[in-house]
């Protein structure tokens, strides 16, 4: 088990880029850490490794971009340092700051909302805090708080999370988690949503995304309840916002004192905003197209009724030729070249389907402006890069971006984000299209050109923060991101050992 963090001070001046570090551990945490820190050229870089060694590509505008050990198991500060060009040994200290989060274990809290092994965890933030990390970032799980009922809620196992994280002059970036945690790759710990709205889900399971084959995925609630009073008289989204209400008033003193950082708002499943269009759960393999998530009533009765406005009531249906999560598009009558998606039937319905995802966000987002207001937000979307080199970009498709070949489909989620100066989490950048293409090159993927999309947006007034896997550490996974307001003048490129 390793942790590993950076440090990077922007060289360039104005600054275009602000770089966010998290470390992901699941299984408990490192019995010995060794630091190390080298001066590079844009900034100071912090390491704490195991037994893995860690790489990272820095570039600079206009330079070309090299390949640098950052640490080894049997390679010294000094022996490292004195393997780096000199152009990379300056020192940039004085330049804009840059601040670094380390993400904590999924399961810091346990299912009673107690504090998982507090002295530990006080002696790892005290490492962070000697390493001049400037905070952590932490899920605080729906189905952990409000699990036993409506409205009841227990932070206790947070509150002191919170205070030891304040006492030693450490900030906090916290996710609202409004989905189950497991099942997911890197998942070692079982959150479920909450008791009573399981009980729900029991006699109206209707509330959760379902597929073509009426299976239910219980890992976040369809969005087709948005608006819909089923969880106890209280739309989904007025659950939310209590929870956040809640939150706000619960940790005013961490507000007010700048602790809390910022807020990360979880709309969908693993927190991000997509449908679960690729569950592993339900037999999905990599790089399968995915499943359209829409087949429960309240989207159903939705799409009908879009269809009858449209004056066209037998388009209120989902597409019957998609194929299954494991297809690829050629296989499909829809997704395939020169298919149903690019039909005046397949535009309507993936317009209603990507809309539909652009409205949830639009509602959570106003919502969670309202609960903390004065608070940086976040919100966070996957990258979905496989088929990404095909006409009709099924895999995003399915997944709620309407993004094939001839269409931006960004562009409105950017939009929506903008409009609540919403920051973006972004979860592709460290993988290369190149090395897609070596393991699955059937895939089609190309993880590069999603993001240069991506990048593109950052052209215009949007926030963007894109966080990506940053390298493998045994059971470990750390992860960056950078922000930035405007372009991307510098470009930083993380690969895995």
């Amino acid at each position: 088990m390793a942790v590993s963090s950076v440090r990077l001070f922007n060289s360039l001046y104005p600054p275009c880029a602000s770089l966010i570090a998290y470390s992901t551990l699941h299984s408990g945490f490192p019995n010995s850490l060794r630091y190390n820190s080298f001066r590079v050229k844009g900034g100071l870089v912090y390491s704490i490794s195991g037994s893995s060694r860690v790489r990272a590509l820095v570039k600079g505008k206009g330079e070309r971009t090299e390949d640098y050990p950052l640490a080894g198991d049997s390679t010294d500060d000094k022996k490292v340092a004195e393997s780096w060009p000199r152009s990379l040994q300056r020192d940039f200290a004085g330049t804009p700051y840059v601040p670094v989060y380390v993400m904590l274990p999924l399961g810091v809290i346990d299912r009673n909302c107690e504090l998982v092994d507090p002295e530990g965890l006080t002696n790892q933030l005290r490492i962070l805090k000697s390493v001049n990390v400037d905070g952590v970032m932490i899920d605080c799980w729906w189905g952990i708080v409000e699990a036993h009922a409506p409205q009841t809620y227990n932070w206790s196992g947070y509150r002191r999370l919170f205070q030891i994280v304040r006492d030693l002059g450490l900030k906090l970036q916290v996710v609202m988690s409004f989905h189950e945690c497991g099942g997911n790759v890197g998942d070692d710990v079982n959150i479920p949503l909450p008791q009573w709205v399981r009980e729900i889900g029991d006699s109206n399971p209707d509330i959760y995304f379902t597929d073509r084959e009426g299976r239910r995925n219980t890992e976040c609630l369809t969005w087709g309840i948005d608006k819909e009073r089923v969880l106890r008289g209280r739309t989904a989204v007025e659950v939310y916002f209590d929870y956040m209400r809640n939150f706000r008033v619960e940790f005013d003193d961490f507000f007010v004192s700048g602790v809390i950082a910022e807020i990360e708002v979880g709309m969908g499943p693993c927190g991000e905003l997509r449908y679960p269009s690729y569950p592993v759960k339900h037999g999905w393999k990599y790089p399968g197209i995915g499943e359209f998530q829409c087949y429960d009533k309240y989207l159903m009765k939705r799409l009908k009724k879009a269809a009858e406005i449209r004056g066209h009531t037998f388009w209120g249906r989902a597409p019957y030729n998609s194929g299954s999560y494991n297809s690829a598009p050629h296989e499909t009558g829809f997704f395939r070249d020169g298919g149903d998606y690019d039909s005046y039937y397949g535009r309507f319905f993936l317009n209603w389907y990507s809309q539909i995802l652009v409205d949830h966000g639009d509602r959570v987002l106003a919502l969670a402006n309202l609960a903390f207001e004065g608070t940086c937000i976040a919100a966070k979307l996957s990258g979905i890069y496989w088929w990404y080199k095909t006409a009709s970009h099924a895999a995003e498709l399915t997944s709620g971006f309407y993004n094939p070949a001839h269409r931006d489909g960004y562009a409105l989620i950017a939009a929506m984000l903008k409009k609540h100066g919403v920051a973006l989490n972004f979860t592709c950048v460290e993988l290369r299209t190149l090395n897609q293409h070596e393991g699955f090159p059937e895939a089609m993927a190309d993880p590069e050109g999603l993001v240069w999309q991506y990048k593109n947006l950052c052209i215009r007034p949007i926030q963007l923060v894109i966080m990506c896997a940053m390298v493998m550490l045994d059971e470990s996974m750390a992860w960056l991101s950078w922000q930035t307001t405007s372009n991307f003048a510098t470009i930083f490129q993380i690969s895995r050992c």
